[in-house]
């Protein structure tokens, strides 16, 4: 298997604070080798939410590409979560994101 690591692009304690009370966190990036993927992290709560906003709004609901759903949407339970994911070989089904400066990320794991 490759190598695994996990990159947000904000790793503050504000940044933390705020993923845990929205219930999502969209700048979580996995790189799996040479491949990096761009993950959305949504709690189901968060989910819920935004599907029955959307279905009232528009009458159907767009899904995020390679979504991931997680108890809550801390750093560990991220890290955890995307760590069986790679066990499970989910990334081999994900388009790899392109333009993202890696440099420019935060090495979380």
């Amino acid at each position: 298997m490759s190598e695994l690591n996990i990159y947000f692009t904000d790793d503050s304690d504000l940044a933390e604070y705020e993923a845990e009370n929205k219930g999502y966190r969209t700048d979580v990036f996995v790189k799996v080798g040479h491949n990096l993927y761009s993950v959305k992290i949504y709690t189901m709560i968060r989910l819920q939410q935004d599907f029955e906003s959307e279905i009232e709004s528009y009458g159907f609901y767009k899904s995020e590409p390679n979504l991931v759903l997680v108890k809550e949407s801390t750093k560990d339970e991220i890290i955890d979560v995307v760590k069986e994911l790679y066990e499970q070989e989910y990334f081999d089904a994900l388009k790899p994101t392109e333009n993202i400066k890696i440099d420019q990320l935060i090495k979380v794991y």
